[in-house]
């Protein structure tokens, strides 16, 4: 199979000790290109993983970089002698200069990982259980980075959860009207309208600022093969100053509902509570350790808010004509935004039970 790049030429600039066999794209992320290759090592195949960061998204690859070796070596150093730690937390290889990712000759940045053996990712969750154990892992990944020391990392994409800016945002597609698509979004703006004033909750709180991941989605959790447990979080171009609820709310967002992001069918759009418990449980199992009342006192808002926001974004995205989401059929934008909605509905009619099982754990 002709491969996208010359895999084998971007491998010759890493720390890697013997003979490359063969690479093959990997995973089903939508930003980079992910291969995995191949090397014999004294007779034994072994697996890395190799990243061309998309520069197009990401600004500041050197500094996205810098906060990726930051934090990995960070976490590392907090294994305390735990023999499985590569397992447990993504580890670069450095580049032949000694560097943690490698330029190549067309301007591209590429990262190489060690490959986690004997786990694996799932797209959509399966059962409360999974979720508890992917809730668990960020709330660990969290926890492990909450003692990480000056300087601040780096802002990869700036205001990346400021919810009253994606508003104002919002605002301004509706008052431009470049394409014309007010009267087919009327339900959906009217929606969002009236929901304004939850835009400003969480930063009004002055909540601490932490190391966030920033992009929970259950399939950035890696799930050991044999005990089901969430051993790695990975996925690290976001991880960023920011606060702790945004991951708990996006938790919430893209486990609790069994619909897909863009569902037209909007009676499947629900927020399951057994899932939202298993996330509280997963989460305040190693989180809570370090969470202020505060801030657990917000954790079933965060779903809420978290998810308006994604449904801002899209709404905002199809009005403006689709200039950043990839849509694949008319009104793609405004289905996914429909969807994100409905799931706030489901939240809001739950909300005074969520509040109460957060209160009694």
């Amino acid at each position: 199979m002709k491969l996208k790049h010359n895999v084998r030429l971007v491998a010759s600039h890493f720390q890697i000790h013997g003979a490359f066999q063969e690479a093959a794209p990997y995973g089903s992320g939508h930003i980079n290109d992910t291969y995995c290759a191949i090397f014999d090592q004294a007779g034994t195949p072994v697996r890395y993983i190799f990243q061309r960061i998309n520069h197009n998204i990401f600004k500041n690859p050197v500094a996205l970089m810098e906060n990726i070796q930051r934090v990995t070596a960070h976490l590392a150093g907090n294994a305390n002698g735990d023999m499985n730690f590569s397992r447990r937390a993504l580890t670069l290889v450095a580049s032949r200069k000694g560097e943690s990712y490698h330029r190549d000759a067309d301007g591209n940045y590429w990262r190489c990982y060690l490959f986690i053996e004997m786990a694996k990712t799932y797209d959509a969750v399966e059962s409360p259980k999974q979720a508890y154990q992917a809730a668990k892992a960020f709330g660990q990944f969290q926890k492990m980075l909450a003692d990480l020391p000056l300087p601040r990392l780096h802002d990869t994409i700036p205001d990346f959860h400021h919810t009253p800016k994606r508003f104002a945002n919002l605002e301004r597609a509706i008052a431009a009207n470049k394409v014309s698509r007010l009267s087919l979004a009327k339900a959906e703006i009217d929606f969002a309208l009236q929901r304004k004033s939850i835009c400003s909750v969480l930063l009004d709180a002055k909540l601490p600022e932490r190391v966030t991941h920033n992009d929970t989605k259950f399939n950035n959790v890696m799930l050991d093969n044999a005990t089901g447990e969430g051993i790695c979080v990975i996925d690290l171009d976001t991880v960023m100053p920011g606060l702790a609820l945004y991951d708990f709310g996006d938790m919430v967002r893209t486990t609790t509902s069994p619909a897909k992001e863009d569902e037209r069918d909007l009676s499947k759009v629900t927020m399951q509570f057994p899932m939202f418990e298993a996330l509280v449980r997963g989460y305040l199992s190693t989180a809570g350790e370090f969470l202020t009342p505060a801030e657990k006192k917000f954790l079933a808002f965060s779903g809420k808010l978290i998810t308006f926001e994604i449904g801002l974004r899209f709404l905002t995205d199809y009005l403006e004509g689709d200039t950043y989401f990839k849509v694949h059929r008319d009104g793609h934008n405004l289905d996914r935004c429909r969807t994100q909605f409905k799931l706030v509905e489901s939240i809001e009619q739950q909300e005074k039970a969520m509040n109460k099982l957060v209160e009694s754990i």
